[in-house]
């Protein structure tokens, strides 16, 4: 990646306090807004008279658009520039949350599908940021925190969103987050107005020059073994609530609350796998992660009751897995331009399949009229982000080898 530090300033350089708390306000609303839906799943059903895999959709569409519009998010970054783009995104949520609690349930999905896309430009454009205007030797901490705000955003909402709803009603549970969204466009606005500097971010990201990572079997290991993670994710994070309130009986409130165990505990594993990657080799790290992940779905079928000690081992799974995959990009990649090329594809693989995990496991649920059937199929995406990532890790450890040799 090109630098552009020595050609003008960066428009953080000045402020980095202010950039670091600005960032992590936006990076509060980058998974929150479509993980609202999950606590107040039962209510929606009711009140909108639509199915579990209609539900679903509520929490895949986003998640469709992070895979299949990346391309649109990063012509828009590179058009309007990063500092710009940031904007985009907020505004886009805003307005996406506001239509979302108001409108029937096709302008319910369409205003998703806006959350969605505004959602994709800031994944893509927060990291640029993080890597242009943060210092070399704190972009690592910069990007822990941004992971681990990322799953404090979501643990917010799921404790608070049924609580909201049994007061005010399931709209306004979903509306009333946009204050955080506006709060973060404020911080963005100060930071921007003190900043002197500009740049493009067409002078940050470089062309992705075509790679045919398709052809490539360790980018298919990648891709699958990042698939496993975000399905297994995804759908935990929209049927848990449901799942904890069927099985145990919990009110809308406590199993949105007891759910957000799950999201919090990732912040352990986003921040702690860096750490343990320095002492064990890759395929190690993500063996054990694998066997955290697994634990969770098989802990709900065979013990459900100790559910919150589950929840806690796989939510440090889901923080460290995100990390690891793409600590094996980072290995395997000789250039930033490879880097982007088998990033993008490894993502847009991931997040398709990722998109599918909410509604089928919904439908799975209302065709079995029961979890065990749901559960299974979680059992078996959290193994394949275990076998496919110890594969990729010992390949990518391999061609290391060779090249250095």
């Amino acid at each position: 990646m090109q630098s552009v530090r020595g050609d003008r300033p960066a428009s953080g350089a000045a402020h980095p306090a202010l950039f670091v708390v600005a960032m992590l306000l936006v990076a509060l609303n980058l998974r929150s807004p479509f993980i609202s839906v999950a606590p107040i799943a039962s209510e929606l059903r009711a009140d909108l008279q639509i199915s579990a895999a209609e539900v679903g959709l509520l929490t895949s569409l986003p998640v469709l658009c992070f895979g299949l519009a990346a391309p649109l998010a990063l012509l828009v970054v590179r058009r309007v520039g990063a500092e710009a783009a940031v904007l985009v995104c907020l505004i886009g949520i805003i307005a996406g949350s506001v239509l979302r609690s108001v409108g029937p349930f096709w302008l319910i999905l369409a205003s998703t599908v806006v959350i969605g896309l505004s959602i994709t430009i800031g994944n893509i454009v927060i990291p640029v940021l993080i890597r242009r205007d943060v210092s070399p030797g704190r972009v690592g901490t910069v990007t822990g925190a941004y992971t681990a705000v990322l799953n404090i955003g979501a643990m917010i909402v799921s404790v608070g969103t049924a609580p909201i709803s049994e007061l005010f009603g399931w709209r306004v549970a979903l509306a009333i987050w946009t204050v955080l969204t506006a709060l973060a466009l404020v911080g963005w606005l100060v930071f921007l107005s003190r900043s002197k500097g500009r740049v493009h971010v067409a002078e940050v990201i470089p062309a992705v020059a075509p790679v045919a990572a398709y052809r490539n079997p360790l980018a298919w290991l990648i891709a699958l073994a990042f698939a496993g993670q975000a399905v297994s994710y995804y759908s935990i994070t929209a049927w848990l609530p449901t799942l904890l309130a069927d099985e145990r009986g919990f009110s809308a409130s406590t199993a949105g609350a007891s759910s957000s165990v799950f999201q919090v505990c990732a912040v352990i594993g986003a921040l702690g796998t860096p750490f343990l990657a320095k002492r064990l080799p890759g395929w190690r790290t993500i063996a054990i992660l694998g066997v955290l992940w697994v634990s969770l779905p098989i802990g709900l079928l065979i013990a459900p009751e100790q559910f919150l000690l589950f929840s806690v081992l796989g939510g440090i799974a889901q923080g460290g897995g995100f990390t690891s995959v793409f600590t094996v990009i980072v290995q395997i990649s000789r250039t930033d331009r490879e880097s982007s090329a088998l990033s993008a594809f490894v993502q847009g693989v991931g997040y398709v399949f990722a998109a599918l995990g909410p509604p089928v496991v919904g439908l799975v649920h209302d065709a079995t009229d029961g979890w065990t059937v749901p559960v299974l199929i979680v059992v078996g995406t959290t193994l394949a982000f275990g076998v496919f990532g110890v594969s990729a890790a010992l390949r990518a450890s391999a061609q290391t080898r060779r090249a250095s040799g």
